[in-house]
């Protein structure tokens, strides 16, 4: 894959015409180029040329960042220093915006391009017409990454001389720094925007020996859609994995890579999910970067026709019931359905309780599942299901885990094809006996390779969700040496001050790194920390809007749960502890808030769902947490210290450090 549009030797580049520079540029850019790019293309190169004549290097003008769908304007190495320079030719001001972007790009290329793990990276500001803005370097940060520097035009020499002169380090070997993999992990927004701006899952994701290979699950179930197709054949695909993998992102790259294929642009593959606040921010974050990138065309696509334009790639499961619902003959216009945390499709008493309740069904007797398989059975020839399962991950009523799906096929829909890995076995995904009797099946299939088993999410350590499995499972002695690997590189810190958490989370990002504060949705007894459970975030507000909205994660006042946030992540996370799940005499045990007492959970079934809320908000971090257990208070007798205390304790013997 070619990185930049544009790259040479600093000595050939400052000898070569401009006009050749740009043509080189014009060719690689796929947009129509507008005047204003010209314009900066050419400003840039004229800058550059009179700033870099004296050194040796390589320059690259473009150069792609793929997880984040964007390229920054300039890169020059020289020496030991890998300068990540973005321009604003004609800005007058430093904004704190493009200083967040320049930063971006420079976390970008540490955390997920090989070569650059261990080179300076130096992050550049350059508002060209900008007053002049002091700086003092030092010395080279410990991670080797500087803080963003601000200068104009004038000033960028000053800028690379100053930072060579701290640095006597190994020159960078240019072409290893060149081939060197780029191994992202990026958060399931970034990847949406990247998929469906036509990346492919090799692109955006990591592909080393460490991580399982999406690409190899991804070109399996292609394998199988394939054959389906061929043969006339109907086939279910269950693709498992631990929180974290990268299921939804192998669901939305199958999803991305099969629209508008057939010769009448029908749609020939949706992806669809019962989690509502997960299709709203995914379709909200496509409208906005349409409009984003509307502007840069000269387009200037409305919000509302951009959020028209999208709606079909990415909907709720229900409106695909529902539309199901009008006319039991009619078959979809999709032949490729993504279910999205398939596990979470409702059981056959919950469905039929909400049909006859709220949809005047008296007669409807199926699960969903069941029901939903029927819908794309109506196809004559041949039809694919693609279910993404995530093991332990049932957070609500009526959620039936795996085992319905299973059954249905059994009992209704036997001559359709079972491909599933045997990883489904795991006690986690909830299939028991019934997994067991599909072995018998000659149209079952086990396919390795649709089980994603590394957690990719937490790419600073791979076993952040092993850990959390023993914390929940009070396997002490092994979550204890599982938090001796992650703490490293993944920290995770405890304390009973609130403000500090939020510090602490403040204090650790950098750049647009996202942060935010979760919590369970039985948290009722955090009121006293301004933290109130029923007041209801706006998702999509929540993690897509920006710092200075008070509306944002970064604010740290609105919380969400696990109803809000399962499926997404953030790359910092401060989570508050209530008395709800608490731990007590070597077990865990489970409450509920109601009136003005706590209550006990006794049916399993809702003690699961709330161990569950706990592992999903404990596996929302990229890079790591704090986790917030209240002092409590004696004189209050819905919140004494005893119900927070041993909870603290269990935590902190695991080995997480506090924060006094």
């Amino acid at each position: 894959m070619k990185r930049a549009y544009y790259s040479s030797s600093i000595s050939k580049f400052c000898n070569q015409e401009p006009d050749q520079i740009l043509g080189e540029m014009t060719h690689e850019h796929s947009f129509d180029l507008t005047t204003l790019q010209r314009d900066a293309w050419v400003g840039q190169t004229q800058i550059l040329k009179d700033v870099l004549h004296d050194y040796e290097g390589k320059i690259y003008f473009e150069f792609s960042i793929p997880r984040m769908g964007k390229r920054v304007d300039t890169i020059v190495i020289v020496d030991s220093v890998v300068f990540v320079i973005e321009f604003k030719v004609g800005a007058s001001s430093y904004e704190s915006a493009d200083i967040d972007q320049v930063m971006d790009y420079a976390l970008d290329m540490q955390n997920f391009h090989e070569g650059s793990h261990e080179v300076i990276l130096v992050p550049v500001l350059v508002a060209t017409n900008a007053p002049e803005k002091e700086f003092h370097l030092n010395t080279i940060p410990k991670d080797r990454l500087f803080t963003p520097i601000c200068c104009n035009a004038l000033s960028l020499a000053k800028v690379i001389n100053d930072v060579l002169s701290l640095q006597n380090e190994n020159l960078i070997k240019i072409d290893e720094w060149e081939e060197s993999g780029y191994k992202p992990t990026p958060t399931i927004i970034e990847a949406t925007l990247a998929l469906y701006g036509g990346h492919s899952v090799v692109d955006i994701s990591r592909s080393d020996a460490t991580a399982e290979n999406l690409s190899h699950t991804s070109s399996a179930i292609v394998d199988i859609i394939e054959k389906s197709n061929n043969d006339s054949e109907k086939a279910i695909i269950f693709v498992t994995g631990v929180p974290g993998s990268g299921k939804t992102l192998v669901g939305l790259n199958v999803a991305s890579s099969h629209m508008d294929k057939d010769k009448d642009k029908e749609l020939y593959s949706v992806f669809l999910s019962g989690n509502g606040p997960l299709v709203k921010i995914l379709n909200e974050a496509l409208a906005r970067d349409r409009v984003e990138k509307s502007i840069l065309t000269g387009e200037k696509l409305k919000i509302g026709k951009a959020r028209s334009e999208v709606k079909a790639l990415i909907q709720n499961v229900h409106h695909f019931r529902d539309e199901g619902l009008k006319d039991s003959n009619k078959k979809p216009p999709e032949k490729v359905v993504v279910f999205d945390e398939a596990q979470r499709a409702w059981s056959k008493e919950q469905t039929i309780k909400f049909m006859r309740e709220k949809k005047n069904q008296p007669d409807f007797d199926k699960s969903e599942p069941e029901f939903l398989i029927s819908c794309m059975d109506r196809h004559p020839d041949w039809a694919t299901i693609v279910c993404l399962v995530g093991g332990g991950q049932e957070i609500n009523t009526g959620e039936a885990g795996i085992r319905e799906w299973i059954e249905a096929i059994e009992n209704s829909f036997s001559h359709w094809k079972i491909y599933l890995s045997d990883r489904l076995t795991d006690s986690e995904y909830g299939a028991g006996e019934v997994i067991n009797q599909v072995k018998k099946n000659p149209l079952v299939k086990f396919i390795p390779d649709l089980h994603l088993q590394t957690s990719l999410r937490s790419f600073r350590s791979e076993k952040v969700s092993l850990f959390v499995k023993q914390l929940l499972d009070l396997e002490m002695e092994a979550a204890k040496e599982s938090f001796k690997t992650i703490n490293k590189n993944y920290p995770i810190v405890l304390t009973r001050d609130l403000n500090k958490a939020k510090d602490w989370v403040r204090n650790k990002a950098r750049g647009t790194e996202r942060y935010g504060m979760v919590v369970s949705s039985q948290a009722s007894r955090l009121k006293p920390y301004s933290i109130d459970v029923r007041v209801k975030t706006d998702p999509v507000h929540w993690f897509l809007n920006e710092k200075d909205d008070v509306r944002s994660s970064y604010y740290l006042e609105d919380v969400v749960t696990e109803f809000d946030i399962q499926g997404l992540e953030l790359d910092w996370v401060c989570m508050a502890w209530d008395a709800d799940f608490r731990f007590a005499e070597d077990k865990w045990e489970n409450w509920s808030f109601r009136g003005n007492k706590w209550q006990r959970i006794k049916k399993l079934e809702r003690q699961m769902y709330q161990k569950n809320a706990y592992r999903v908000l404990l596996t929302r971090a990229r890079q790591g947490m704090v986790l917030f257990v209240p002092n409590g208070d004696d004189d209050d007798h819905t919140r004494p210290k005893s119900y927070y205390d041993s909870t603290y304790r269990y935590l902190k013997g695991l080995g997480l450090t506090e924060i006094l």
